[in-house]
């Protein structure tokens, strides 16, 4: 009787499966961290938030220096600012890339070389000068020229900028060149540059002269739907004699948007100095219908 009891309490209370060795138990242990581990964990907590606080900061400054170009077409607005990043991806490169040769001949047959070095340029929508900014009486002066322009042609029309929705705007009534209602060009009161359409030849040769360069967006197919394939900026005149030239191109928009003969957009020194007296106004509230003038 001793020994059958005996061997009843020596069995094992689990039989194993034959491939486990005898008296060997498994089992599932949830290891608890620890100080040690908690505090080994630290480092990294420290850097992520140090990361983050750095990723907040320098896109706040980003967001800032957006706003710092002024007014355009964007909102200046958080949702703006989102659009224009992503745009950012697909923008243009290299501003200066000339235009594929055209077959046909540009208004323009040569422009002097610009002095100085090119500004620098920033943005999109706005898309700006951020050195060599003209002061107010220079953008007043590139305001007359344009005035004078839209004056002088019955073709043409002065309003409040389809692109830019606040800036003076020239226009086309019967344009060839599909543009935003027509728009040949417009200036930017925040650093006196300007936008215009040009034939590829005339963007070419602005561009080889060092008088201005593409819009980031000026790539042609899809992004027609944002701005014309011939999107140029135009630095803003400030040294001696350059608004003449500012003013050869704005004539040379003209023909290319509108179709017309050379002769038909070309304004005479004496039509400049004869509107240079009148007093105009420098923009149009109105963002519904042209002022034919």
């Amino acid at each position: 009787m001793d020994i059958k009891l005996h061997q009843h309490l020596a069995s094992p209370a689990i039989r194993l499966h034959p491939s486990v060795p005898m008296n060997t138990t498994t089992y599932a242990i949830t290891s608890l961290p620890t100080s040690e581990s908690f505090l080994s964990s630290w480092p990294g907590i420290i850097l992520s938030v140090i990361g983050a606080n750095i990723a907040l900061i320098l896109l706040y400054i980003d967001y800032q220096f957006f706003l710092s170009l002024g007014p355009g077409g964007t909102p200046s607005t958080p949702y703006g600012y989102a659009k224009i990043k992503l745009l950012s991806l697909l923008a243009l490169r290299e501003p200066l890339r000339p235009y594929p040769r055209s077959p046909t001949p540009g208004y323009l047959t040569s422009l002097p070389p610009r002095t100085r070095p090119r500004p620098k340029v920033a943005g999109i929508a706005p898309h700006r000068q951020v050195t060599q900014r003209a002061t107010r009486k220079q953008y007043d002066e590139l305001l007359k020229v344009i005035e004078t322009i839209g004056s002088t042609n019955a073709r043409l029309a002065l309003n409040t900028s389809c692109f830019e929705h606040h800036s003076l705007g020239l226009f086309a009534c019967d344009p060839v060149i599909h543009t935003c209602r027509g728009e040949i060009a417009h200036a930017h009161p925040s650093d006196g540059s300007m936008h215009t359409v040009l034939h590829p030849a005339d963007a070419n040769l602005v561009m080889a002269m060092g008088w201005g360069e593409r819009h980031p967006l000026a790539k042609g197919g899809w992004f027609r739907r944002f701005v014309p394939e011939g999107f140029m900026m135009v630095y803003a005149p400030t040294g001696k004699g350059e608004m003449e030239v500012v003013r050869e191109v704005l004539e040379a928009a003209a023909w290319f948007v509108t179709g017309r003969a050379k002769e038909e957009v070309a304004v005479t020194g004496e039509q400049m100095a004869q509107d240079g007296g009148n007093e105009r106004a420098s923009g149009i509230d109105d963002d519904d219908a042209l002022v034919v003038l």
